[in-house]
């Protein structure tokens, strides 16, 4: 009787130990004897339900009807010995969950096995043509809405009390008279910027860059977000101190082209249709048994 079929009638421990181990390490990211009574509790819970989960997979005629390649096999295996700095470190680990290569091989072949029955269950789903995925996105434009982002830039003046140039006072009245020379001449917002700017967007002339709502302290999102293109708005103050802030360009909301999604957008409902065909199927298996 292969490893295959013996863990499908029973859990050996083997098994059971390299389940626990996975599932320690994906939920906690940590080793199973290094859990709380509590996590344990959880981990043993969540071990319950895979097994049974797969244990109805792997008892169906499909289980019979894939094959998981040696190749692939060592690859996966080959994946978790180089989460170790050598050989003996992995060795080490297993032993220390009381495991050996085998029983990891094991493991890993009934994961392997579990994915490729699923994916020849989803695989039987309804195809995803492109005039469905088209209709679609026509159907949800709001899907496909890029923001509106707004091209910004700015000059800091920080308050710090500890230096009297920086006192909240003194860096409001910089920030001001920077504020009226930009005002002057506007094309000199770059150089007042890498001259006064305390920012580490002064070496390129205060660029915020393409900024979406939500992104900035709010002050500074609320003043941005209000302001016409080629507005300057200033002092305003945030937590780091008073800003000059230039909306430079705003760049209106628009949708995304359907040559641009129509690829992701059909893999995406093809993923979708997968997954129903897959939860009806389990649906039917639990009540079949």
């Amino acid at each position: 009787m292969s490893a295959l079929a013996r863990s499908v009638e029973h859990e050996d421990r083997p098994l059971n130990g390299y389940r626990e181990l996975r599932i320690a390490g994906e939920q906690f990211g940590c080793s199973p004897h290094e859990l709380t009574p509590e996590q344990a509790r959880k981990l043993q819970r969540i071990a319950s339900n895979e097994l049974a989960l797969e244990q109805l997979i792997l008892s169906s005629p499909e289980a019979a009807q894939v094959s998981v390649p040696t190749s692939q096999l060592d690859a996966a295996l080959d994946q978790i010995r180089q989460r170790y700095e050598s050989d003996a470190q992995f060795e080490e680990a297993l032993e220390h969950n009381g495991l050996g290569t085998d029983d990891l091989r094991d493991g890993l072949l009934r994961e392997l096995t579990v994915e490729a029955v699923m994916e020849l269950v989803g695989s039987r789903g309804v195809h995803v043509d492109a005039t469905e995925a088209t209709l679609f996105y026509y159907l949800h434009p709001e899907r496909f809405a890029k923001p509106e982002i707004r091209t910004a830039r700015h000059i800091l003046i920080t308050v710090n009390e500890g230096f009297a140039e920086n006192e909240r006072n003194a860096a409001f009245q910089r920030l001001e008279e920077i504020t009226r020379r930009v005002k002057r001449s506007p094309k000199r917002f770059a150089e007042q910027a890498l001259k006064h700017s305390e920012c580490p967007t002064s070496l390129n002339g205060g660029l915020l860059g393409e900024v979406r709502a939500g992104t900035l302290f709010p002050e500074l999102d609320k003043a941005l977000f209000s302001m016409s293109e080629d507005e300057l708005r200033g002092p305003i103050e945030s937590e780091l101190g008073w800003h000059l802030l230039w909306c430079e360009k705003i760049h209106p909301a628009t949708l995304m082209p359907l040559d641009e999604v129509l690829p992701r957008l059909q893999e995406e409902l093809q993923q979708r249709q997968n997954k129903r065909t897959q939860k009806l199927w389990l649906k039917q298996r639990a009540a079949s048994v």
